[in-house]
């Protein structure tokens, strides 16, 4: 069955750690944490202080998203405060391999992000290092954006790879997931499925429930 992943990005920060509470009561065992600089994307959200004190109130997984330019100047920061898996764009990465084996260093899983513009062949040599293989299903640093369903192809292209080389890791999608359409993720094969207003917005144990009904089997 497929994980879902709440982004804290759409959670209401005056009541973040209730909203964490909540979503973890629910039966959620991770959330997805978008940072972002203001330069590889246009918005800004949050960066290490954030996670070290939600850190401290939660165990749950945290799947951290550096949108970030040169991402690896921060990965022993991220590291340190609470990430238990750091994910970088290939998009921003010089040297893409040398920072996944970096996050590993630390004990951390290292997942490769790619943008919709960004074809599944660009990365395909660096699969073998990676832990999570996020695609971006719509354009990143906005949240509430309409899901890009063609991008679900390289769900399953990266399954196919996956299976014919006997590699290990999970496949991750992130951008305009909703009730209507979480289904269709799933269906392609997709293992962690990000969520932002589609779990804040309403009754966010309703949310859970619904959403995870979709993706049940």
């Amino acid at each position: 069955m497929s994980k879902l992943a709440p982004s804290i990005l759409a959670a209401d920060f005056n009541r973040l750690g209730e909203n964490i509470k909540e979503i973890e009561a629910a039966g959620v065992s991770m959330i997805h944490v978008d940072v972002m600089d203001g330069m590889f994307v246009p918005s800004i959200s949050f960066g290490m202080p954030v996670i070290t004190s939600i850190r401290q109130e939660t165990d749950l997984f945290f799947d951290v998203h550096l949108m970030i330019e040169k991402p690896e100047r921060y990965i022993k920061n991220f590291a340190e405060c609470g990430a238990d898996a750091i994910l970088v764009h290939y998009e921003a990465c010089s040297d893409l391999k040398s920072t996944l084996l970096k996050i590993q260093d630390y004990g951390k899983k290292a997942g490769i992000v790619i943008n919709p513009e960004t074809s599944v062949a660009s990365i395909k040599k660096y699969l073998k290092y990676a832990d999570t293989i996020l695609v971006m299903t719509v354009h990143p640093g906005f949240g509430g954006q309409t899901m890009l369903e063609g991008e679900l192809n390289k769900v399953k292209e990266l399954a196919d790879i996956r299976e014919a080389n006997s590699y290990t890791y999970e496949i991750e999608i992130d951008g305009g997931v909703k009730q209507e359409n979480i289904r269709k993720a799933y269906e392609a094969g997709t293992d962690v499925i990000v969520a932002g207003t589609a779990v804040f917005n309403g009754n966010i144990t309703d949310n859970v429930k619904n959403l995870v009904s979709e993706i049940s089997g």
